[in-house]
């Protein structure tokens, strides 16, 4: 039997009991607001023309909800909340320019796609 078989749990000999209680809480208190957020984006997905909500509400609901998610992953379960603000920022900011790309095609197309069915009609 190798040394690291005696004592399994040796690589975490510097972590005390109370650090590791308190880190457990806070990954569970994680999976259940990851949780509530993917059930509530189910059960709006299912039950929105009952409720008699609009589908462009429904869809920015979806997307806010899925970015507060992506927040919770990154930040919480990669650690990127412990990390120095310019690794951060090296991370996080090409990102937000791509999404703000993005948003910039997504509402012009639709302007533009508006304005051709306007004119050909």
């Amino acid at each position: 039997m190798s040394h690291s078989e005696d004592k399994p749990y040796e690589y975490a000999v510097h972590h005390s009991e109370e650090e590791g209680k308190k880190t457990r809480k806070r990954i569970w208190l994680i999976f259940w607001v990851l949780l509530a957020i993917t059930t509530a984006e189910v059960m709006l997905g299912i039950f929105w023309k009952e409720i008699g909500i609009g589908w462009a509400f429904v869809k920015m609901t979806f997307i806010i909800l899925t970015i507060i998610k992506a927040f919770y992953i990154v930040s919480e379960y990669m650690h990127l909340k412990h990390e120095n603000t310019w690794l951060k920022n090296t991370l996080i900011i090409p990102y937000v320019l791509f999404a703000l790309y993005l948003l910039y095609h997504i509402f012009t197309e639709g302007v533009y796609s508006e304005m051709m069915e306007n004119w050909l009609y």
